[in-house]
């Protein structure tokens, strides 16, 4: 399903998803990604789903939502992969804008040392960026990207699109117990976020379960300590602490609706007992979708999550 939701986001309020690359086409194969290992990354732009398919099954699902009286802040492009993949991203997104909601990307930055990739981004009304960390051996280690990458060309891009770029620009940045949470990486963020002055730098740790069973979030020391030098020179900081608030919207079949937030989104299973528990189907139906092999249980920090399951590709890491 292309469109899915809205969601509850923690950034941008009701969010209508657009899941505009199929699974897993990414530049990174993130530890701490909440929908997979990406099983060959990939830099390539190329054309993965046909511009009017995307826009009519967004206008359809923003149809559904307003006769349901569910509101949407954001129509986001938030696939399951890097959404700058897609070629034909900046004519979705003019095409997108006839709906009159406004346009939010969330990419992982990769491919901003380039001119087009900017050029498209430009098109949104807000896009938040990942920003992890400014060292490169650090980076290599977290965000695992394709080899042909290198972060000194990605920061430049990103300096370069922050100076044009006309919309709300936010910024995120994952802490990892062990890995980029130390003072000297902290500090070199920060530096470098300061550079680009977002709209708001948010400051995550990993919530939902991770590619790489080994993430941690670090201490409450130590993210005491992060906030604290963040704050220093980020005022306008937030913290992603937490899962989101607020009920997952139905406005279709149930079952398909939550199977395609799960595709992105893997869900606390109380909450998807508590969706489908709310529509004709029943609590019992996640059962009867864990019976079938359709999703998935998967154990964080002492919860028990659902997610999508999806057949696991034999390739290069």
């Amino acid at each position: 399903m292309i469109a899915f939701g809205p969601v509850p986001s923690r950034r941008l309020g009701r969010s209508l998803g657009v899941n505009n690359i199929p699974a897993k086409h990414c530049t990174y194969s993130c530890t701490y990604c909440q929908v997979g290992r990406t099983h060959g990354t990939e830099i390539e732009r190329r054309a993965f789903h046909a511009r009017d398919a995307v826009v009519a099954a967004v206008a359809r699902k923003l149809g559904e939502c307003r006769a349901r009286g569910e509101p949407v802040d954001y129509i986001t492009l938030v696939p399951d992969g890097e959404p700058t993949l897609e070629i034909d991203l900046g004519g979705m997104m003019r095409e997108l804008r006839h709906l009159h909601v406004p346009l939010a990307v969330i990419t992982n930055g990769s491919l901003l040392g380039r001119q087009d990739v900017r050029a498209d981004l430009a098109e949104a009304s807000l896009v938040s960026v990942k920003i992890d960390t400014a060292e490169e051996r650090t980076w290599r280690r977290l965000n695992r990207p394709h080899a042909s990458l290198h972060l000194a060309e990605i920061l430049e891009g990103l300096r370069d699109f922050a100076t044009s770029y006309r919309g709300v620009l936010l910024t995120e940045t994952m802490l990892v117990a062990g890995v980029n949470d130390a003072d000297a990486d902290i500090d070199a963020t920060v530096t470098f976020l300061a550079e680009l002055s977002p709209a708001r730098a948010y400051l995550a740790i990993p919530t939902r379960p991770p590619a790489d069973r080994a993430v941690r979030p670090p201490t409450r020391t130590v993210l005491t300590r992060a906030v604290q030098r963040l704050a220093r020179v980020l005022p306008r900081l937030a913290l992603l602490t937490e899962d989101e608030a607020g009920p997952f919207a139905q406005t279709g079949d149930p079952i398909d609706d939550l199977l395609a937030i799960l595709a992105i989104h893997p869900m606390r299973e109380e909450a998807a007992r508590a969706y489908l528990a709310a529509s004709t189907i029943g609590a019992e139906g996640l059962d009867a979708l864990l019976a079938a092999g359709s999703v998935m249980r998967c154990r964080y920090r002492d919860r028990t999550f659902v997610r999508r399951a999806r057949p696991t590709p034999h390739g290069p890491e």
